[in-house]
């Protein structure tokens, strides 16, 4: 269906590409919808299909923003990466502002996905052997020890091998969730499941399902990549009605057998056999996934920091001979040991989800993609378009404030009563 419904592709001018960071494995972060449903109801359950459905059209008005016309009145691509659209939306004036911006909101996001790999790896592996003297923070350090190698890395081609063992390895772990809860069908707790919601927490619920959605920084590296650009929209199309339909019954099965008791780890619900199964598979798909997200944030960081040419902020960290300087492999020791220091001073899963969510998620998921194309296109816009644009932006920023204030202050309260996840 996607060749037979797909318009005919348009001219693309060959720009220079930089090197794409792989996008991260969000695939993890399905354990806390659950948890979002406990404090959302069936509403919840609509935001992770509204969510679907706004970041599925975001995620098409950003690959449209790197489009023009050119003299011929032909489309022709003439940028490359969310970057060069955050640079064109604030030039002539401000022509690195916007670029600078979207930098730090991609590391910030995934220097956190890092730290949530760490809290999740700690949590899961503490709650697996309750009964080992080790503390959780402790777990956390074990885990830290054997992705340190991760400062090693130059390219990715050593660990592009495990994403496919990954990604089995989430579905097994789904499927083995979701048969345990279909094996209790009987006591589901229907009546549990209603409209109302909690103020106070709902929304972190809003940040945690924004943060499992999130992708749209590695849409224009996606689409300049593919053998057929053309089936870009039908790509997105489908991928999210299948993530939202996957989600949405994972979120809901989950949360009907345990009910008000469903915790911000899924699978910390699970009886002690087959959680302690359950989460050394999880534990070796957050490691395995782990240097994804690690050498994306430090490709991001040298780029802009030490190898953006004359503009550059300090020395170039590769030698003549390409080969890493020792100071620079000093500062990728320091960022994992960054990302360890994190998750052992803020151990809370679903709240680090929800603040990463409500303040870089929902800025280049939902504010950003909408602002720039009513800034780029907006000769071109139908009424509807800006319509939906100016909504987007609108509702966007509602979510991220409330998400990130109710986060941060779930955080303070997490820390004055010592509160163990």
């Amino acid at each position: 269906p996607c060749q037979e419904a797909a318009p005919e592709p348009p001219q693309r001018q060959q720009p220079k590409r930089r090197p794409s960071a792989p996008g991260k494995g969000a695939g993890m972060f399905v354990l806390g919808l659950p948890y979002a449903i406990l404090h959302g109801g069936y509403l919840g359950l609509f935001l992770i299909i509204f969510a679907a459905v706004v970041c599925c059209y975001t995620g098409k008005i950003l690959i449209a923003c790197l489009y023009e016309e050119n003299e011929d009145g032909e489309i022709v691509r003439v940028r490359d990466s969310y970057v060069d659209i955050a640079n064109a939306c604030c030039a002539p004036r401000f022509p690195t502002l916007g670029g600078r911006i979207v930098n730090v909101a991609q590391i910030i996001e995934l220097v956190m996905t890092c730290i949530l790999y760490v809290v999740v790896s700690g949590n899961l592996m503490y709650n697996s052997f309750p009964n080992l003297p080790v503390s959780q923070k402790s777990w956390s350090i074990i885990a830290t020890a054997v992705l340190l190698p991760c400062a090693f890395l130059k390219n990715l081609k050593a660990v592009s091998k495990f994403s496919l063992l990954c990604t089995l390895a989430h579905f097994v772990i789904n499927i083995l969730v979701i048969a345990y809860c279909l094996s209790r069908a009987r006591d589901w707790a229907w009546d549990k499941v209603k409209f109302y919601i909690d103020v106070k927490k709902f929304p972190i619920s809003i940040g945690i399902i924004v943060f499992s959605y999130t992708s749209q920084i590695f849409l224009p590296s996606l689409e300049g990549n593919m053998q057929n650009p053309k089936e870009f929209h039908c790509m997105m199309n489908w991928t999210h009605i299948a993530a939202c339909i996957l989600k949405g019954l994972f979120a809901l099965v989950a949360y009907l057998t345990w009910a008000d008791e469903t915790k911000e780890v899924i699978t910390d619900n699970l009886p002690s056999t087959i959680r302690a199964v359950v989460n050394i598979f999880l534990v070796a798909k957050a490691l395995l996934s782990y240097p994804l997200p690690f050498f994306a944030a430090v490709e991001v960081l040298e780029r802009s920091l030490f190898q953006d040419g004359n503009r550059a902020f300090f020395p170039n960290c590769y030698g003549g001979d390409g080969r890493l300087k020792s100071w620079g492999l000093t500062l990728r020791c320091a960022l994992v040991v960054f990302t360890l220091l994190m998750a052992i001073y803020v151990p809370h899963f679903a709240l680090l989800m929800g603040l990463t969510g409500s303040l870089t998620g929902a800025g280049l998921c939902f504010l950003l993609p909408s602002l720039f194309h009513l800034k780029l296109l907006w000769r071109k816009l139908l009424w509807h378009h800006v319509f939906f644009d100016v909504a987007i932006f609108v509702i966007g920023g509602i979510c991220s404030v409330s998400g990130f204030i109710h986060s941060l202050e779930g955080l303070i309260e997490a820390f004055r009563t010592n509160a163990e996840d």
